[in-house]
């Protein structure tokens, strides 16, 4: 057989897939469905080896479940909208549609070019109005629910990217997307009722049980769901009230101060009565210019007195002051704490700054003073009037009681996770589909309307407001409702909330009279297998499982979840950071298929690492991959030229016991375990011992047999050497459509075995035992074997130790 010619071989196959429609899907209710999905990706323009290993490994899977039997679905799609597009048009004086289709086109030729076994009849793009028709039908039906709001708030602000951000894209106090240090700005936005969700969300992950344990405990931290108290501190010579939420009702004895963020209403609201209110405003302005990192995370905790106004703690009835801190967020809680700095270090810090009384109300078993630090240990209760004495960890329940009775407050259950904030002040993004009109409110457009398209005569100049305010023929419309002069909402919806739905599209992808056949949807949904970054665990794992909870409550879809397994593949790292455009740091696949093939690519990067660890990015062992496809390649050669040596019996046994070990490890490896690298591996040694077998053997029948099991299960791995070989050996069907090859147990299990025998360390000869074969039956083989014998002549045994089924070891004098 000629030299392996990747070029000509790849090209020839996925030229044939494409034509024969291979790996398109159909329903199909005879078959048990498999439905493959890895996120979706961004058309930033190349794929990266972050992404060649991503694909590949969805590839594997779909392949293999498709030999299984299985109905298989795995689609492509592209996140299309989103500020680098926006930010390209604004540089390059050209329209973002222009420049996503132009990286689509090339990010498409580049996956099809690795062979990636997609049904590119299910191809969507979320900036194509075909499908953002459906993303504004589904915020329609979400506002009519209730589920969507639109009001004043404190956001979280990219003064690089000129918009606003949900709490989920700030990390560590900058912009997920740049990088840059993020503000706080008051503006009128709209939010998706996402914390009406928080405890199907947590109560969801039962049902999530072969999700990575990390990804449930970020999400469980996310939402944060705490047990507690929600007590009221009436302002004093006022008609209005603080209310805190604390866990520690135990505690409230030893009040002793409040804070409130500086974003708070009460500011606002008492701003003639606080008598220092020049100074607040200006602390206020101040906090503003912080990230909410920065402000929580500052050791030196600072503040204001609000003069003027004190509250009252409810179980003692005394006045206390009130601060404003940035320290406390409006995110979180209430925004409003209750301060007790007996028993928390950080209240105890800001007390002894401003000389505001420490209170002890738990005493420890041991001398603690509360002068010098703060007490946060479990003890009983004291200066808590009639609770004295009780024990801290039954306070707690018995105090909530109290505050209830007492009508003070009431026990609740918070959670840290805040409703989605999802408008956004760009134009490369779905349109919000929203009406202003003076006399009727806000008004929904209507069905019949959609989509509200995105117009063309705008200006794009980056300065903070949305470009579709520039033009006039979107923005001025007549009221849906009264019919008289309105304006449409200028402001896109997130990116975020076009992938939160997307995996239900694909199951019918093109349906322009409904967003999908339902009975479509409950064939394929849900996702068996979905692959991913752990970077999306707290945004769009988050809001994807909010969104089909929400689908599910209109009628749309019959499960909870939309994803029944989780593979958080690791990242490709170059120089220490992931692989990235915007970063500079990536490795094209351009150069690597160029000289070695697709094959050979996939191969590399699923081989070097588990798919979940991070891989930090070598050319090592690439040579290697590529030796290895070419030794699979010359066995064709091999196995079809004669030899004079005869195979034993034993030698057949061998070879075939190996084989369906190799069948069984690899089934399971690749169905349960993930540990894609081990089976290549695996495979790699049975072609070893295929070759060791051949060179030995003129056994053509077996060769063959065990080669073409070689081919099946190198399939998900490098099918375009398998397809070529597959045909070569005449067959005609596909070999990507051809059964996965089924293990004998009867084949594997072995009735004898070979031992090394070590006399004094060094390895003096090998004997046959049965697999159960105890320690006398050993000793009695030993005994009679002619060439053990001879080298114990004259010599006494001092040790005889046999470790079962490995190995015989004699110390002997």
């Amino acid at each position: 057989m000629a030299e392996y010619n990747h070029y000509e071989i790849e090209e020839k196959w996925q030229t044939i897939w494409a034509e024969g429609k291979v790996f398109e899907s159909k329903e199909d209710s005879s078959k048990e469905k498999y439905y493959c999905l890895e996120m979706l990706p961004y058309p930033s323009g190349n794929l990266h080896m972050g992404h060649v290993r991503n694909y590949s490994i969805g590839d594997v899977f779909a392949r293999f479940h498709k030999m299984k039997g299985r109905n298989v679905l795995h689609p492509i799609g592209w996140d299309a909208f989103g500020l680098p597009a926006e930010n390209a048009a604004i540089k390059n004086k050209t329209h973002p549609a222009k420049w996503i289709k132009q990286n689509i086109a090339r990010m498409r030729d580049q996956l099809k070019i690795l062979g990636i076994c997609y049904d590119w009849s299910r191809e969507i793009s979320t900036c194509d109005s075909e499908y953002y028709k459906w993303t504004q039908w589904l915020f329609i039906k979400m506002w009519e629910k209730g589920l969507i709001f639109r009001k004043n708030a404190n956001v979280n602000w990219c003064p690089s990217c000129q918009t606003v951000l949900a709490n989920e894209q700030v990390l560590n106090g900058m912009c997920w997307r740049c990088d840059s240090h993020t503000e706080r700005r008051d503006l009128e936005q709209w939010f998706m009722k996402i914390k009406d969700y928080a405890f199907e969300l947590l109560e969801g992950h039962k049902q999530l049980g072969s999700w990575p344990g990390q990804v449930l405990s970020m999400q469980k931290n996310w939402i944060g769901k705490s047990f507690g108290v929600e007590v009221d501190f009436i302002l004093q010579g006022t008609d209005k009230k603080l209310r805190v939420f604390t866990t520690r009702p135990d505690t409230l004895f030893g009040v002793t101060f409040m804070v409130v963020a500086p974003e708070h209403e009460i500011i606002n609201e008492m701003k003639l009565q606080i008598t220092n209110y020049d100074k607040v405003a200006e602390y206020v302005l101040a906090s503003g210019r912080k990230s909410s990192i920065e402000r929580f995370s500052s050791k030196e905790k600072d503040g204001v007195k609000l003069e003027g106004i004190k509250a009252l703690n409810p179980a003692t009835g005394k006045e206390i002051p009130v601060f404003t801190a940035d320290y406390v967020l409006t995110g979180y809680g209430t925004g409003a704490i209750m301060a007790v700095p007996a028993h928390d270090q950080r209240d105890w810090e800001f007390a002894k700054k401003y000389n505001i009384p420490v209170i002890e109300v738990i005493k420890g078993s041991s001398s603690v003073f509360v002068e010098q630090h703060a007490y946060e240990s479990e003890g009983v209760l004291i200066n808590s009037g009639q609770f004295d004495g009780t024990k801290s960890t039954e306070a707690c329940d018995i105090l909530a009681q109290w505050v209830e009775k007492q009508g003070l407050g009431n026990k609740t259950i918070s959670f840290k996770l805040k409703d989605w904030l999802i408008s956004r002040q760009r134009y490369w993004g779905t349109p919000i589909p929203m009406v202003h009109c003076e006399k009727c409110g806000i008004v929904a457009v209507p069905e019949k309307d959609l989509p509200v398209l995105l117009p063309e005569d705008v200006e794009f100049s980056g300065g903070g407001k949305s470009p579709l305010k520039s033009s006039k023929t979107f923005v001025n419309v007549k009221c849906p409702k009264c019919g008289a002069d309105a304006k449409r909402e200028t402001d896109t919806m997130d990116t975020f909330v076009d992938s939160s739905w997307y995996y239900v599209r694909y199951c019918d992808a093109h349906n322009d009279n409904e967003i999908f056949d339902s009975s479509k949807l409950n064939y394929w949904m849900p996702v068996n297998q979905y692959i991913g970054g752990i970077e999306h665990a707290c945004m769009h794992l988050i809001y994807s499982r909010f969104w089909y909870k929400v689908m599910r409550d209109l009628g749309l879809v019959k499960h909870d979840e939309p994803f029944i397994n989780l593979l958080t593949q690791g990242m490709v790292t170059l120089g220490g950071s992931a692989m990235s455009k915007s970063k500079g740091n990536i490795v094209s696949p351009d150069e690597l298929i160029k000289k070695y093939g697709a094959d050979t690519t996939r191969l590399f990067i699923l081989f070097v690492a588990p798919p979940q660890k991070q891989l930090d990015w070598s050319y090592e062992g690439l040579d290697g991959c590529w030796r290895f496809i070419n030794r699979i390649w010359r066995l064709y050669d091999i196995i079809n030229t004669k030899s004079d040596v005869v195979a034993s019996e034993r030698d057949k046994a061998d070879i075939l016991r190996i084989a369906h070990k190799t069948i069984k490890k690899i089934t399971r490896v690749i169905e349960e375990e993930f540990q894609l690298n081990t089976a290549i591996s695996s495979i790699m040694e049975l072609v070893n011992a295929l070759y060791t077998y051949r060179y030995h053997s003129s056994d053509n029948g077996t060769s063959l047999e065990v080669y073409k099991t070689v081919i099946l299960l190198m399939v998900p791995f490098t099918p375009h050497l398998c397809e070529e070989i597959w045909e070569r050996l005449g067959y005609k069907k596909y070999v990507s459509t051809y059964a996965w090859p089924v293990f004998d147990e009867s084949i594997i299990h072995e009735d004898s075995i070979e031992l090394p025998v070590q006399i004094n360390g060094k390895l003096k000869g090998r004997i046959m035992a049965s697999v159960d074969a105890g320690e006398e039956v050993v000793k009695n083989i030993i005994e009679t074997d002619n060439k053990i014998v001879a080298q114990l002549k004259g010599k006494r045994i001092i040790k005889f130790i046999y470790v079962k089924n490995k190995i015989v070891t004699l110390v002997v004098k």
